[in-house]
């Protein structure tokens, strides 16, 4: 089975820390030199030091906050300029939690734009080069609530859903030029997002933190929390060669708990 990216540029998003930091460690020790996209400078170059280079491989990175769509698009071009990217990982933090009913319009169009607007300006940037080479790998990290809608996550249940549809509309366009596109769901991950949700439930109910970790591994079968290397493994074979008639598909990363086949 051939999982090697040597010789492919990817573009990874939201990748000083959590979910997307490890799946930047990971297709770098897979081989690919790696286009790290964040806000903080300081941080993408202490990340940019921090990935592993077997091949010799000179990573690098570009500076952009994903609540400003033109910023955004400004730094996909340039670096599509600079490097013919053949993988696109998708990935920044969700909408605050909180019910729908209580959500403003204002919340509603932040999260489409960071969201589903970023997601579509950094797949036009980099199509081009996906054609040109006749390979493809554009992973999105959205959520299990694609799947199964989450208790007290109004926002981020309905924008996930639309970047799932979104998603799925690209790959049936995009594959005949051997461009792939696929979901990864995470579920409860050891992230800064997942510690904030935490010590929102320990704040409302009057529980100590440990005592609603230990509630949510209980409902989850393999009864643990996940880390973010366990994403980034099923990321990293998405992108490789390994994958190449896998399409259109959303894949949870959960620990079985996403109750739908």
């Amino acid at each position: 089975m051939d999982i090697s990216i040597k010789e492919q540029y990817a573009l990874v998003c939201g990748s000083t820390q959590g979910i997307g930091l490890a799946v930047a460690k990971e297709l770098a020790a897979q081989g690919a030199t790696c286009v790290l996209l964040a806000r903080n400078g300081e941080k993408l170059r202490a990340a940019v030091a921090g990935l592993p280079a077997p091949m010799g491989q000179r990573h690098s990175y570009e500076v952009a906050d994903f609540t400003d769509l033109k910023a955004v698009g400004i730094a996909a071009d340039k670096i599509c300029s600079r490097f013919v990217v053949t993988i696109l990982v998708n990935n920044t933090g969700g909408p605050a939690p909180g019910p729908i009913t209580e959500a403003s319009f204002e919340a509603f169009y932040s999260a489409f734009s960071q969201h589903l607007g970023c997601n579509q300006r950094l797949v036009q940037a980099v199509l081009p080069s996906m054609k040109a080479r006749g390979y493809g790998r554009i992973i999105n990290v959205v959520s299990t609530s694609v799947k199964t809608p989450l208790k007290n996550l109004g926002i981020s249940n309905t924008i996930r859903a639309a970047v799932a549809g979104w998603a799925k509309t690209l790959a049936n366009e995009v594959g005949k030029f051997g461009i792939t596109v696929n979901n990864v769901l995470p579920g409860s991950t050891y992230t800064k997002r997942l510690e904030g949700l935490i010590e929102k439930i320990a704040s409302d109910t009057g529980k100590p933190w440990a005592e609603v970790e230990r509630a949510i591994e209980a409902d989850i079968p393999l009864k643990r929390i996940g880390n973010a290397e366990e994403i980034a493994n099923v990321v990293a074979f998405l992108a490789s060669p390994a994958a190449s008639y896998v399409s259109g598909t959303s894949i949870p990363v959960d620990g079985g708990k996403t109750p739908s086949i």
